[in-house]
């Protein structure tokens, strides 16, 4: 009984960092929309705009011109990705680096899938560039889901058998 509430314990905390993820992107994805009309951007510094734009698609704008079926393949394959990394998080909750990740996945997954359902497309706002290169803009949900990503393959190296 007491390493079922620890793993519960374990798995909320896990949880809870999705949720502040999912509400950071959120919050900064309100602020951009309360402040910028689409296509507008502001110059910050020499790397780096802020911009309102809008992607249809997934990363990289993949399939933004597929006629609208690519906003519920996206939500589809978001929420079953959901569940499963949930399902991973009760069973790997004491792994904290794999954990973290997933956590990160799970918020920036989730986060990405609000704006789905809400706008049909994905709010961007964070775009950098190199003289004429431009970095696709992306958000905080998609810097997660990087970070998590980054964090899983760094897991991967450390030998444990999951």
């Amino acid at each position: 009984m007491v390493l079922i509430r620890a793993m519960n314990i374990s798995l909320s905390k896990w949880l809870s960092l999705s949720a502040l993820i999912i509400v950071l992107d959120q919050i900064s994805k309100a602020w951009i929309i309360s402040r910028f009309a689409y296509g507008e951007s502001l110059y910050v510094a020499g790397v780096f705009d802020l911009v309102l734009a809008h992607n249809t698609g997934a990363a990289f704008s993949f399939l933004s011109d597929a006629g609208g079926m690519q906003r519920w393949l996206f939500s589809i394959i978001a929420i079953v990705a959901s569940v499963w990394i949930v399902w991973l998080l009760r069973r790997h909750a004491a792994q904290t680096l794999f954990a973290l990740a997933l956590s990160l996945i799970l918020g920036g997954a989730l986060g990405n899938l609000i704006d789905r359902i809400a706008y049909g497309y994905v709010v961007d706002f964070l775009h950098f560039h190199w003289n004429e290169h431009y970095f696709p803009a992306f958000n905080v949900a998609d810097s997660a889901i990087t970070c998590g990503a980054f964090l899983m393959i760094l897991d991967s190296f450390t030998g444990k058998v999951k």
